[in-house]
């Protein structure tokens, strides 16, 4: 009985050792910046939404998030409480190249806890878009989201924020008009043929007066 009792004790030990080297492994994806859209859909206007956790050992604040933009296009930075937007400019193109959000003094992004950034702007015409961000934190330590896939298809520590996009819809043909010519030609039949009831009608009723 207490070789069976020491055996489990073993087995649940060493289950637990698993688990936590398995956890501790591999970060949960939703401890990634991420970015998502109203309408995915490439060449459209949408609205981006970036979901930045607080991923802080140390208990400091994300106090900046700056996002490139795939493609320069005219974008708008909705309004954040407690956070200025700041759009970097190509004058002459009139286009926008990447967004920063800075926090006002005091606040920011605590451990344990999220914020939404929401910018419209213009998908570009690709299969995928890719945003790069750079999130600053309070102690100095900055951390680039901008890893690509791996070559084995996993997930790499720091994931660039992509949106996988729909095509644009197919142009809508004019429907064939060979439908409306045959029910043309089917109503002229008919009249004919009507026409043609009457006057034989017409006939018969002279010839038997």
């Amino acid at each position: 009985m207490r070789a069976f009792s020491r055996a489990l004790s073993t087995t649940a030990a060493t289950a637990a050792a698993f688990s936590i080297a398995l956890f501790a492994g591999a970060a949960p994806a939703w401890a990634h910046v991420h970015v998502d859209a109203d309408h995915a859909q490439r060449g459209a206007e949408t609205v981006l939404t970036f979901e930045v956790p607080n991923e802080s050992d140390t208990g400091a604040l994300t106090t900046q998030l700056s996002v490139e933009l795939p493609n320069p296009t005219s974008a708008q930075a909705e309004v954040t409480p407690g956070w200025t937007a700041r759009l970097d400019r190509d004058v002459s193109a009139g286009t926008v190249r990447s967004v920063t959000w800075t926090a006002a003094p005091g606040a920011g992004i605590s451990p344990d806890q999220f914020a939404l950034f929401r910018i419209s702007a213009t998908l570009p015409n690709s299969a995928t878009a890719s945003y790069p961000a750079t999130q600053t934190y309070s102690d100095g330590t900055v951390v680039k989201w901008d890893q690509p896939p791996l070559p084995s298809g996993g997930e790499p520590d720091h994931p660039v924020p992509t949106l996988t996009l729909s095509a644009e819809p197919q142009a809508q043909q004019p429907a064939p008009r060979t439908a409306d010519h045959t029910a043309l030609w089917v109503a002229i039949v008919g009249v004919v043929i009507g026409v043609a009831g009457v006057v034989l009608g017409l006939l018969n009723w002279r010839r038997r007066v």
